[in-house]
This record gives structure tokens, sequence and C-alpha cells, in this order.
């Protein structure tokens, strides 16, 4: 099993999200992460698909998503030629006495510190999702009471695969 990270450019238009993963679901395809939004040109949308499964799958996958009336382009963004990038949003139980552990453990991956309440902090952090996993892993002493994470987003490097409509 691999993964592959497709970056979409699609019609701004309503249904459109709905008939990609539709897609993804009658043909048994797994989407590991998948965001979506707006470009710089509102009549376009940007979504990011991280899709498992071995190469010919994979290979499927990306045909039959560019078939789409909806999908404009369709590129896959390589680990050594694309960034990648994710957000999330970690709720962590922390009293006084703990509070200066988990600001400590942030400070290190240079989260942020976005909510304080008497008994909770909540953390923001971006990176790729191997650092959002060591820092999740780091919290292991402390009760994470909720996580949200918004799944990778991504461009490639440069400018010369840029798709202009």
């Amino acid at each position: 099993m691999h993964k592959k990270v497709f970056q979409l450019l699609v019609d701004n238009t309503s249904g459109v999200l709905s008939r990609i993963s539709g897609l993804f679901s009658r043909r048994g395809y797994n989407i590991e992460s998948i965001t979506a939004g707006v470009t710089a040109d509102p009549r376009f949308t940007r979504i990011t698909i991280v899709a498992s499964g071995d190469d010919e799958i994979l290979d499927q996958i990306e045909k039959q998503v560019s078939k789409l009336v909806d999908v404009r382009d369709v590129k896959e963004l390589k680990p050594d030629s694309s960034v990648y990038r994710e957000l999330a949003l970690i709720k962590v139980k922390a009293g006084c006495d703990q509070r200066q552990g988990v600001i400590s453990i942030a400070d290190i991956f240079r989260a942020k510190i976005i909510d304080v309440a008497s008994d909770s902090l909540i953390v923001e952090l971006t990176g790729n999702q191997d650092k959002i996993d060591a820092f999740i892993n780091l919290l292991d002493g402390y009760e994470i009471l909720e996580l949200a994470r918004t799944g990778i987003a991504g461009l490639g490097r440069g400018s010369e695969n840029v798709t202009y409509l």
C-alpha cells in the first residue's frame, strides 16, 4: 500500500465535492485526507486528496477523477517537489500545575496556545503529518480532550507546473 497526494483544480460549483467523494465511494477507494478551498480565482476550487492503495489503484483513481466534468486539472504532488501542511487544534486538559509542561512542549514545536481555560489549553500546530503525530505522541502524559485535524493541503514547488485556465 502506498499513499499519493493528488491536487485537483475544479469548477467552484455546488455538488462538486460530493461527486468526487462519490466516485471514491462507488469504486471502493479509500480517502485518507481531503481538503478543499476556493483559489485566487473564485471560479475554481483547489482540492487536495490523499489516497492509499497499490500502484494500479492509485493510477485508476487519477484516471477516473480526471474524467469528471467539473475537474479541470489533476496532478500528483510528489513529496520531493511539493510542500504539504496540515493544521491541528488540540485541547489538552491542564490545570495550573500542568500548564507549563504543555506550553514547553508547544514551544519546542513552534505551536501556539490559542485558548486558555482554568482546566485546559487549546494548542494550534501546523506542519507535516509527522510533526503533528510527534507532538501528539509527546502529549502522552496529558489527557487530550478534543482533537481536530484539517488533512493535508499542498502545492507544488516553483512556477513551472502552475495551471492557468
